[in-house]
């Protein structure tokens, strides 16, 4: 009896070990990979991802081949998300904005937002502890949109959106937390919004003139809206805190099936001294997502 308990001991001993060593193994694997896909990266351009374009990849998953691929962030998450990110060393570059219901509608989304005198009460009481969760986790961005124009002159939207993040300024200096604008095109994508020029973003960046107040700089919408991407990148560079990709047309794959030059485009952002982060805003359209991201990875990594 005392024989057969020692050899079943044994050999539980023997496969918990065998276990663990291939646990182990398996852990150094993951882990070297990603130390690989780091080590082979020029180190030059902070490269992030954003979550929506994957929605059928959970966000562990999306962490785990992001990170052997060289990614430091996953981006337009809410706070809720944070830990998720710190268990695999990553952070969000760009956390997204609070919403809230005012009067039976939404508003702090693309089309209702700062560009509404009514909505500014509710907007900066949504975004101040917004912008304190992005600070007490270690994070810098904070987005933020114009909303839809609805007859609205850009005079007067500018205006607007100036008078009300003006309200952020001084949480936001506080905490060191830059709200960025997105730049988004009203051709294709998000018809009447505002702010769809880069002149009328930073002209907005002047009126509040404040350095926690920036733009995030959609290459994808701005190349339907105007082009010109790599001299407004040059010129206007000091008022951008953030840049997204995508394929023009069609926002697919950033390779050469579009008419985008990513790599001249990066390089550009590297010579104007930038140190934030580009993230990985395309649809992917082939079957294997994480490969495109990937390669669009390698594209940027100039």
């Amino acid at each position: 009896m005392s024989t057969r308990l020692s050899r079943r001991s044994a050999l539980g001993q023997t496969a918990a070990a065998a276990a663990l060593v291939t646990a182990t193994a398996s852990l150094h694997h993951r882990l070297g990979a990603a130390d690989a896909a780091l080590g082979k990266m020029k180190g030059r351009v902070n490269h992030s991802v954003c979550k929506w374009c994957y929605p059928k990849i959970s966000l562990e998953d999306l962490c785990k081949a992001g990170k052997e691929m060289g990614l430091r962030s996953i981006e337009l998450l809410q706070p809720a998300d944070f830990p998720t990110l710190k268990q695999h060393g990553l952070v969000c570059a760009m956390t997204s904005n609070p919403t809230v219901e005012l009067n039976k509608v939404k508003i702090g989304g693309i089309p209702k937002a700062w560009n509404r005198v009514e909505y500014h009460d509710a907007l900066v009481a949504a975004y101040e502890p917004q912008i304190k969760a992005v600070a007490e986790a270690g994070f810098t961005n904070l987005i933020c949109f114009s909303g839809n124009r609805d007859g609205m002159s850009d005079e007067a939207g500018l205006k607007n959106c100036a008078a009300g993040l003006k309200r952020l300024m001084s949480l936001a200096e506080k905490h060191k937390v830059t709200i960025c604008m997105e730049l988004l095109n009203s051709r294709v994508n998000h018809k009447d919004y505002q702010c769809d020029k880069s002149a009328w973003g930073v002209a907005l960046c002047k009126a509040i003139g404040s350095e926690r107040f920036k733009l995030l700089y959609d290459i994808y919408h701005m190349q339907i809206m105007e082009g010109d991407v790599i001299a407004t990148i040059k010129r206007d560079g000091q008022y951008f805190a953030h840049y997204h990709t995508g394929g023009v047309p069609g926002r697919a794959e950033i390779d050469d099936t579009q008419e985008l030059n990513y790599p001249a485009i990066m390089r550009a952002i590297v010579d104007t001294g930038f140190k934030g982060f580009t993230a990985q805003e395309f649809i992917p359209k082939r079957p294997d997502a994480l490969a495109s991201l990937k390669q669009g990875v390698q594209i940027c990594d100039v």
